[in-house]
């Protein structure tokens, strides 16, 4: 029984190192949009991000969520994970995220996801038009530049979304305009597994 136990520890331990380790490490220098400015971040982008690692750990749902109904969603924007408890809390994932680039961007608090997009199309928000009026009005779901990535996860409040990104360079970094932004994988995992009405809270 004890060996049991171990090899399951072992195993879970394994599991999460292996997928935080191959999603920190990506980059992409050479991602080109139609746009300038896309992709807001503090630091040269080609650089290595070690910052976040530390606090890159797993967590337990109980002190965030009184119950699992519907799975759960935690986004700690300081650490720049998201935690993703499924409904018979069986399944826990632990993804690395972008976050928004100030305080004056960021909400924090509790909703739900209301909507599931297959190929979202994306409208810059006014505030984002006025700061970057180069921006296009529109980029449409599924072209290649579409900052959205190739799926989201509307929340209850307006213009914030759990999305993916072509743009790479944007995970691990203060980077979105108020967005959660996930690799590509990550996020059609995490798409497979919620369901409308999950729980969100970013703290």
């Amino acid at each position: 029984m004890k060996s049991h136990l171990k090899s399951r520890r072992a195993f879970l331990a394994g599991s999460a190192a292996a997928l935080a380790t191959p999603a920190l490490a990506q980059t992409n220098s050479t991602y080109a949009s139609p746009f300038e400015n896309s992709t807001e971040v503090e630091r040269d982008p080609s650089e290595v991000v070690r910052h976040n690692i530390s606090s890159f750990r797993s967590l337990d749902w109980r002190p965030y969520f009184s119950n699992t109904n519907n799975g759960a969603i935690l986004v700690d924007i300081d650490s720049r994970a998201l935690h993703y408890w499924s409904e018979d809390q069986s399944t826990y994932m632990l993804y690395p995220t972008s976050v928004p680039v100030s305080e004056e961007l960021t909400r924090r608090g509790r909703t739900t996801v209301i909507q599931k997009v297959v190929k979202p199309t994306w409208r810059p928000t006014p505030n984002m038009r006025k700061r970057n009026p180069e921006w296009p009005a529109v980029v449409e779901g599924g072209a290649p530049d579409n900052p959205l990535g190739p799926l989201a996860l509307y929340l209850g409040w307006t213009y914030y979304r759990i999305h993916g990104t072509h743009d790479t360079r944007k995970i691990g970094r203060r980077s979105s305009n108020g967005c959660i932004g996930l690799y590509n994988e990550h996020i059609t995992q995490l798409f497979e597994m919620t369901n409308v009405g999950t729980q969100v809270l970013l703290i």
